[in-house]
């Protein structure tokens, strides 16, 4: 297998992998100081156990995240040196403002987030949760708008030519506020909420299932039901507005995403479907010129197709993009329906009477996960054939002295160290689950 693309899937393999814990990290963050705010406000001990609780399960993925992210930024150097060089500029701007304006406000307040119970005043130790919750943030904002530089570049201009090339920062907040990394910062929050919000809403609604800590249970459900319902819906908007950024920035990736090949003709909008790129004809279900309405707002303006852009300069892998993307955009759909036909019961009084909705939640714990790593899929894969969009291409940004034996070797162990990693996330966090928030005895609350 050649270089290139051995050094593309361990890159896509190691960033899939940590990206399974950020998102969780950010997610439950917001549920933390969620739950601590009201234990303030209340006094009630109920939230003081949940917010104990979902702490020990952050510490455990804030750490696992922590340990897999290092590793992409050897790679960096070792299998993408062309490209290293050529965004060295770039991102040493955004990974030095990550270090001090995220991860030097989460180091700050982790410890005393952690260890700080009964040695600072509760007010301190709210302070700190949230510390910790807007450094998982501002983490998640410099790593976007890196990537988001890559597909719209701007605040730049070029050194040098060939080998090199690199980029150069001529404007720091043009840089930052590129065509795209807004409504990606926004759409990547909104993804983490959703994946904290169903792993609490998974582990409560299998305790409710099991008879277990019905009390708090249901206090941490509706919690987590309020974010997923708020943020699943407001998705849409987010989406939308990515989307309609796509069409004007990266018009090739919109169209590999529906499947649109003619040069200027009015697009179908699929539900589902399979594409042929040999034959350039999309089988499946759609509403006729429903993109060029989500677009232009008009069933008959046309939209730009695959076909007017040279084979060389147009993602090769349609079919993958457009079922990354319809994945993504159907687990959306199905995650509002669910939460607020959910919301509908708690407004009738009849939540938590139903086992089969609950199962359901226990089970849903997969779904934000699922659509958080396709849709970077489809948005890395609409990318190409680019690595940064319209001035370096993936093939020219590999290191060449690096051989094919030499990625794969690596990949081979970092598969089996990332496969003992997760292991060891999942005996841990199901360790916790298990033993659940408190020990069950007379009905007291004995904090663990």
């Amino acid at each position: 297998m050649e270089v290139e693309i051995l050094a593309r899937i361990q890159f896509a393999f190691t960033v899939a992998f940590h990206y399974i814990y950020p998102p969780l990290s950010i997610g439950i963050g917001l549920i933390m100081v969620i739950m601590e705010g009201l234990y303030l406000k209340t006094g009630n001990k109920q939230y003081e156990v949940l917010t104990r609780f979902w702490l020990q399960i952050f510490a455990i993925t804030f750490g696992i995240g922590v340990a897999t992210g290092i590793i992409m930024e050897f790679e960096f150097g070792t299998n993408w040196a062309v490209y290293s060089k050529y965004v060295g500029d770039i991102f040493g701007s955004a990974l030095a403002a990550e270090g001090l304006f995220a991860f030097g406000l989460e180091s700050t307040f982790l410890g005393i987030l952690i260890f700080g119970w009964n040695r600072v005043s509760p007010k301190v130790h709210f302070i700190s949760t949230i510390g910790v919750f807007l450094g998982s943030m501002f983490s998640a904002v410099w790593i976007v708008v890196a990537n988001s530089w890559q597909q719209t570049p701007a605040g730049y201009h070029i050194v040098g030519e060939g080998f090199n090339a690199r980029a150069e920062v001529t404007d720091f907040w043009e840089m930052v506020f590129n065509p795209s990394s807004v409504d990606r910062i926004i759409h990547v929050w909104q993804g983490a909420f959703l994946a904290g919000a169903f792993l609490v809403l998974s582990v409560h609604a299998y305790y409710l299932l099991k008879g277990r800590y019905i009390e708090i249970s249901k206090k941490a459900f509706k919690i987590a039901l309020v974010i997923a319902t708020v943020v699943s819906f407001s998705q849409l908007v987010s989406g939308h507005s990515s989307a309609d950024g796509v069409s004007k920035n990266q018009p090739a990736k919109l169209a590999a995403m529906e499947g649109h090949y003619e040069k200027s003709a009015p697009a179908d909008l699929y539900l589902f479907g399979w594409v042929d790129n040999e034959s350039q004809e999309v089988t499946g279900l759609g509403l006729p010129g429903g993109l060029s309405f989500l677009v232009h707002q008009d069933f008959e303006a046309p939209i730009t197709g695959l076909n007017a852009f040279p084979k060389e300069d147009r993602p090769s892998q349609v079919n993958a993009v457009f079922q990354f993307y319809h994945i993504m955009i159907s687990i959306g759909m199905f995650l509002i329906a669910l939460t607020f036909y959910a919301s509908f019961l708690w407004w009738k009084g009849k939540l938590f009477d139903s086992k089969w909705l609950l199962r359901i939640f226990a089970f849903s714990v997969l779904l934000p996960q699922i659509a958080n790593q396709t849709g970077w899929f489809a948005a890395e894969m609409g990318r190409q054939p680019w690595i940064v969009y319209g001035h370096l291409r993936t093939s020219e940004g590999f290191s060449q002295e690096v051989s094919a034996n030499q990625i794969l070797f690596s990949l081979i162990l970092f598969f089996v160290v990332y496969s003992l990693l997760f292991l060891l996330f999942m005996y841990s966090l199901n360790k916790k689950i298990k033993h659940g928030p408190y020990q069950e005895k007379k009905n007291e609350l004995e904090i663990i």
